[in-house]
């Protein structure tokens, strides 16, 4: 056996990763036909089945499983080979980072001011979207970076590193005139906006009111601070923000801050893979001290 064709092995490295032929020939934008010679060629090649048929799926031989451990390792590598080379570009310096949809809009572009230095030409690109989905698009290498509120751990995530950057309280703001009541015995008396039990933040945010024995009323769940700032002020609902959203709400007379809780917190994480620690601004995000950024104002009293 002189040579494998790489091309015969690219389209097999598809098909185990989709599951199925036609999932691969979508993704190539491919006939399933020509997939199915492509792969018929490398068997042939290779001397054994590479697939058997599960259902209407495929399945792996062994063959196939041993073939697709050393695709794996060559495609992952000639990717990242593309990513150093395409950001040692002197004349453009590409970075795509991947954003938690439930985080600070506002935070988040504080962290990604380090991106940005004079001396450099640099395209940032921004893209929002669950952890699940950023954390599967950095596995890709779709994205260069993702800031998270939800840190990854190394040791089961092999090749990929999380460095903390921040993280900030958050307070239960509403319109007046204020609850009766005093915090957090008043949340009962309104209406409640929090952030989607499907990010850290929201299933904090339901804990701790279970831990108060509290009986609210959920509104609804949103994940953008400012939508919620306007739905809640639409329905005298209170809602639920970084504390640190104090200094835009306070320019806001009919916005006060009820009440501020520490013990649940907004975190910030820079999640990005291995063959990346080199980039220029993956140095500068993980590097730069952000503890002015996080910075709260008073606790109301």
């Amino acid at each position: 056996m002189s040579h494998v064709n790489f091309n015969h092995l690219y389209y097999f490295w598809h098909v185990y990763k989709e599951g199925s032929v036609v999932g691969a020939a979508e993704a190539l934008y491919l006939t399933p036909q020509t997939i199915t010679g492509q792969i018929k060629a490398l068997e042939e090649r290779l001397q054994g089945k590479l697939f058997k048929r599960k259902g209407r799926g495929l399945e792996p031989s062994e063959l196939g499983e041993l073939v697709f451990r050393y695709a794996d390792r060559m495609f992952t590598l000639s990717q990242e080979m593309l990513d150093i080379i395409n950001y040692r570009k002197e004349s453009h310096l590409l970075f795509d980072v991947g954003v938690a949809d439930a985080l600070s809009k506002r935070l988040v572009s504080g962290v990604l001011d380090a991106v940005v230095v004079e001396d450099e030409q640099i395209h940032l690109r921004c893209f929002e979207s669950t952890h699940e989905m950023l954390l599967e698009q950095l596995g890709q290498h779709k994205l260069d970076m993702i800031i998270s509120d939800c840190p990854i751990d190394s040791t089961q995530q092999e090749g990929l590193f999380s460095v903390k950057i921040g993280e900030c309280s958050v307070s239960f703001w509403g319109q007046h005139p204020l609850p009766h009541q005093a915090f957090p015995a008043c949340l009962e008396e309104r209406k409640l906006l929090i952030p989607g039990r499907r990010s850290m933040l929201g299933r904090q945010i339901l804990n701790w009111i279970n831990s108060q024995g509290l009986k609210v009323e959920i509104l609804g769940e949103f994940d953008d601070a400012a939508l919620m700032k306007a739905f809640g002020a639409a329905h005298n609902a209170i809602f639920v923000a970084p504390t640190l959203y104090g200094q835009d709400f306070y320019q806001d007379e009919n916005i006060t801050e009820i009440g501020r809780i520490d013990n649940v917190m907004e975190e910030y994480h820079a999640i990005f893979a291995e063959r990346m620690i080199q980039h220029p601004a993956v140095q500068r995000i993980c590097n730069r001290d952000y503890s002015a950024l996080f910075r709260l104002p008073e606790k109301v009293t």
